[in-house]
């Protein structure tokens, strides 16, 4: 059977410029970020840097802006957007749902690169440790909207659930890759 090629992933970086921030330093952190993408098996399609005197705490890059980006992607048939820093659960959540697109930060990308070059056993563990870690706080953000489905008292939403079944695996497989390691 011939090689299979694994299609790669088309991405929008985004980057902020805040206050003391230069737009020089922005520009070769996505430069930088292109690099992690590629690494991670995406081509970077689309890049994008905002302006702001700080992060929004919603959408991180305003809502004009997020307006903006998802019409960019639509344009560029965009499958992924990347930001360059550290998103809340909450933005992460609000950019998912108004971009329709799957969202992560530069953390998660770093850690899908460990994962894929990670080669021993111990190794393997210690890339999944830390991202069930980083995922764990992530997962409560986009839950909240689930948890509310069912609406009326005495019932709950399916989304609930589910969430709590999915905490409740990611703290057990913490704990083994914990004791194994």
């Amino acid at each position: 059977m011939p090689h299979e090629q694994h299609s790669r992933e088309r991405a929008a970086l985004v980057g902020l410029v805040t206050g003391a921030a230069r737009r020089a330093d922005a520009d070769q952190s996505l430069d930088e970020l292109a690099g992690l993408a590629d690494a991670a098996g995406a081509d970077v399609a689309l890049r994008m840097l905002q302006e702001r005197p700080k992060p929004d705490p919603a959408t991180f890059i305003g809502s004009g802006k997020v307006a903006g980006l998802a019409s960019a992607c639509g344009e560029a048939d965009i499958d992924l957007v990347i930001f360059d820093n550290e998103l809340t659960p909450a933005q992460l959540g609000q950019l998912e749902q108004r971009l329709a697109r799957k969202v992560v930060d530069r953390t998660q990308v770093i850690l899908d690169i460990f994962a894929r070059r990670a080669r021993t056993r111990e190794g393997k563990w210690q890339v999944e440790l830390a991202q069930l870690k980083y995922l764990l706080p992530r997962l409560a953000g986009s839950g909240t909207a689930l948890s509310r489905l069912g609406g009326g008292i005495g019932t709950r939403g399916p989304g609930e659930t589910k969430l709590e079944t999915d905490r409740r695996r990611i703290r057990v497989r913490i704990q083994a890759i914990q004791r194994d390691i």
